[in-house]
């Protein structure tokens, strides 16, 4: 795009020891190494322009509850909430504390930039290798409070009405992709355009799935489990990503591309480690579909404040979605 002096897929400059497609560099200034990749698009005047989309005033939490993921994927603990009765331990007020104890992994997150590190090299965002994670702050998620969280216009692409509309049966529970044709061609009918800075979210069924089958299930399906519904890895994704410029990529599924990949590289490679965009998984978009399907249109203004932690590698997205 070159209003926004980037290049395209085809013409990213070349990185040594580095797959074609690396956006490092791109967003440094004055010799000083970016640290928060594509958020830079979330430009003042991007978000101006994204406030059109409030125009009804309705909105919508994009979390999950954080007591709905009973049996976390890929080895990860179970959130656990303790409350505290001040009163009861003797205090003269009437009083009472909540502690919250979780993987921020464990259900609606963002990944952050210090979360994956490219497979072949172990490199993360902007040259910081794996092993010197544990020793810096760099790259961070609380930089992305230091600019002031996220906030634009966000795009819903819902891929569980469109197979509905077209009559295609798939299990959340398998590796079914959603290709770039069918991202394309929903787009289409959802009468979407994409500008330079929208936040992408897909809606695979993941959520839906889990909301409807038992603990005994999810526990072979989630917590056992290995193959999820998600975007199509494929090079083809990777530009289409990437020339249409958006700010955040996320979804409902648990990995948001198809799992397990089937080449040597994966989308968070790409996403994550080489561009440094932020990626949403197990955001709860039940309710924002259906408020799509009021409104009839898939396009709103988006919030997010993530956890301004020190160093941190993911958050809870504490996302909001206005119409």
């Amino acid at each position: 795009m070159a209003d926004l002096g980037l290049p395209s897929w085809k013409d990213l400059p070349r990185v040594e020891g580095l797959p074609h497609g690396c956006a490092w560099g791109l967003f440094d200034k004055d010799g000083v190494r970016d640290e928060i990749g594509t958020l830079n698009l979330l430009t003042p005047e991007t978000v101006v322009k994204a406030r059109d989309e409030i125009q009804t005033g309705k909105s919508v939490v994009l979390n999950w509850p954080i007591d709905h993921v009973h049996e976390p994927g890929f080895g990860r603990i179970k959130p656990a909430i303790n409350i505290t009765d001040w009163r009861a331990k003797g205090s003269p007020w009437y009083s009472y504390d909540d502690e919250i104890s979780l993987n921020t992994q464990s259900g609606s997150q963002w990944d952050g930039l210090r979360h994956w590190g490219h497979s072949g090299t172990g490199l993360y965002y902007n040259r910081i290798h794996h092993d010197e994670v544990l020793k810096t702050d760099r790259i961070g998620i609380d930089h992305w409070s230091k600019r002031g969280g996220i906030v634009g216009r966000g795009v819903l692409l819902d891929y569980v009405a469109y197979a509905a509309r077209h009559n295609i049966q798939y299990d959340a529970m398998t590796r079914h992709r959603i290709t770039l044709d069918v991202l394309k061609d929903i787009a289409k009918e959802q009468n979407v355009t994409f500008r330079p800075g929208d936040i992408l979210l897909v809606r695979s069924g993941w959520i839906r799935w889990y909301n409807e089958h038992s603990p005994e299930e999810r526990i072979a399906k989630v917590k056992n489990g290995s193959k999820y519904v998600g975007v199509d890895g494929s090079e083809e994704v990777l530009e289409w990503l990437w020339n249409t410029h958006f700010a955040a990529v996320g979804g409902d599924a648990i990995g948001f591309e198809a799992w397990p990949p089937k080449l040597p590289w994966c989308l968070h490679d790409y996403i994550l480690a080489l561009w440094g965009m932020p990626l949403g998984e197990l955001w709860d978009l039940e309710a924002l579909a259906k408020a799509c399907e009021t409104h009839k249109r898939w396009s709103f203004f988006i919030t997010s404040a993530p956890l301004n932690t020190p160093g941190g590698i993911a958050s809870p997205p504490n996302a909001i979605a206005i119409f």
